[in-house]
């Protein structure tokens, strides 16, 4: 067992924490760069790892990468990534500002690799952390603890890890081996034999699930497969400009500002801008997909609108879903082989997040702008969190649209807060 000591900790090097360590690499701060230590619990980097079909693209422009908004002559751009790659001429010819899901996550990895100062962890999963206290009981810094008993003491933490992932109470009875989350969806599927006549069953309408009833065409073409959407179909995303300008980094002021009554009715208000909707040329696809297989009597996919799941268990070695209509309010069984859920994640705080500040006492998570917890004016050690603060700064906050301000943000709270302490003690 080993005991580390640095400035900053950051756990998760997803695109949050990678923003973050490109942009400490770039504040002119050397000292802190070099004190700066990001946890990965993977073995390398992929961005949505188990959503990455060769088809699948991003829904955000490559100009929102880790850099570019903040620092538009920066080495670590997805641009300069495509020429170091020598793609840029072939990329540029593709007329898109959309690349391929896979092409953004090499991009991750290839800015991981090209950090000078900051350094990441790989296969390092955080199994606890607590805060350390001085003397007054003041909090002095973090305690990390890894499986194997090692251990990492910080000042400051950042926590960038996203969130939990969101499985409906009615799936709680099934076993986990007829069970897959989207979170989970590349890696459960290569588990399985491709030729396997599988009854699966996708649960949601957004891009997730209509991922997966897609891929499962590829991964499982001997399967049956049915979609099971509550509202009246899978939707378009909401993707007027008007509505983008939400989007914004300049915008989570404005929204920061609010009422807390006025955020939660913007938030509803754009929930089909990311939540509840699906990319519109992927939606076309799906239906033509479904008229094709209609007209040429080889149907082995359908969609179920207007329609939810009431019950779920295992009977005589079969899933049972209890459809219900809500047209009609009729019952009636569906038996199926493998369950796909595309329900989302937990919008509460991350567990992590929870457990910590009931170690810390808090009974109320608040984030300041600059995405720091308040733990009271006597700490001296400070919580970032990236990634989960949609209830305060809006819902762009999740994706990568503001991930350069912010990261702007946080590191510009980190030297001022250095700085304070640094004329104290002159």
């Amino acid at each position: 067992m080993t005991e580390i000591q640095v400035g900053l900790l950051a756990i998760g090097a997803g695109p949050a924490n990678l923003a973050l360590a490109v942009a400490i690499e770039e504040s002119g701060n050397p000292e802190l760069a070099e004190q700066t230590l990001l946890l990965e619990q993977s073995p390398d980097i992929k961005w949505q790892r188990d959503l990455l079909m060769p088809w699948a693209r991003s829904q955000v422009s490559f100009l929102k990468d880790l850099v570019t908004l903040r620092n538009p002559r920066s080495k670590f751009s997805f641009l300069n990534f495509l020429h170091d790659q020598n793609r840029l001429d072939e990329f540029v010819n593709l007329g898109t500002f959309h690349p391929f899901r896979w092409e953004f996550s090499d991009y991750l990895q290839w800015v991981a690799k090209s950090l000078d100062q900051v350094r990441i962890r790989y296969d390092a999963k955080v199994q606890s952390i607590e805060p350390a206290r001085g003397a007054d009981g003041s909090i002095t810094g973090w305690i990390a603890t890894l499986p194997g008993g090692d251990t990492i003491r910080c000042r400051d933490l950042v926590v960038g890890g996203g969130r939990d992932t969101h499985v409906p109470d009615v799936f709680s009875g099934l076993p986990s081996d007829r069970l897959i989350h989207s979170a989970q969806y590349r890696r459960r599927i290569a588990q399985l034999p491709a030729d396997a006549p599988l009854r699966a069953v996708v649960v949601g309408g957004a891009q997730s699930a209509a991922e997966m009833f897609m891929a499962l065409h590829d991964n499982l073409p001997n399967s049956t497969r049915t979609m099971i959407v509550r509202s009246i179909g899978p939707q378009n995303y909401q993707t007027s400009k008007f509505v983008n300008e939400l989007f914004f980094p300049s915008f989570v002021d404005r929204f920061y500002d609010s009422p807390p009554e006025i955020r939660q009715q913007v938030l509803d208000e754009m929930r089909l801008t990311n939540y509840a909707g699906a990319a519109p040329p992927f939606l076309d696809h799906i239906y033509t997909t479904l008229y094709q297989q209609r007209g040429i009597g080889q149907q082995r996919s359908e969609v179920r609108t207007l329609t939810e799941v009431v019950g779920a268990r295992i009977e005589d070695d079969e899933v049972v879903l209890d459809l219900r209509d809500r047209t009609s309010g009729k019952v009636e069984p569906l038996h199926c082989d493998l369950v796909l859920l595309g329900t989302g994640f937990d919008q509460r705080m991350p567990a992590m997040v929870r457990d910590l500040a009931d170690r810390v006492g808090l009974s109320e998570i608040s984030v300041s702008r600059c995405y720091r917890v308040d733990l009271g004016d006597s700490a001296w050690g400070a919580v970032y969190l990236q990634g989960i603060n949609e209830a305060t700064h809006g819902i762009a906050d999740s994706l990568i649209s503001v991930l350069a301000h912010r990261s702007r943000d946080i590191v510009g709270d980190l030297l001022a807060r250095r700085g304070a302490v640094e004329s104290r003690t002159a």
